[in-house]
């Protein structure tokens, strides 16, 4: 136990795991937003919109570019008329799908 608490001493110069992974996928909305692409795989922002709950445009705009940038999500825009802009996971978001079950069933289990 005390190996793993080494880890997590920001005095040793090393940060925290745990930190470093909710720096990037932590947050009100990002869960949501993955679970969502899990789920659906390839989602248009209005329709992100509809399931995500009381986002506001902006937030979900700042998430998506928060997750893109964090190589997270992938964003394809299509040159028509009207503009369209899908959004999927990539193989590295496809990574955190055990990690969102497991949060998702621990979240059940807590009502």
């Amino acid at each position: 136990m005390k190996d793993s608490n080494k880890e997590c001493n920001s005095k040793n110069g090393m940060e925290c795991p745990v930190k470093k992974a909710l720096d990037i996928i932590g947050g009100k909305w990002k869960p949501y937003i993955i679970r969502i692409l899990m789920i659906n795989e390839v989602v248009r922002y209005n329709e992100l919109k509809r399931q995500v709950d009381g986002i506001t445009d902006m937030m979900l705009s700042q998430s998506l570019k928060e997750l893109e940038q964090d190589n997270i999500i992938k964003r394809t825009q299509y040159n028509v008329i009207p503009p369209r802009v899908e959004y999927s996971l990539t193989e590295r978001g496809k990574e955190l799908s055990s990690v969102m079950s497991e949060l998702s069933k621990w979240g059940r289990n807590q009502e």
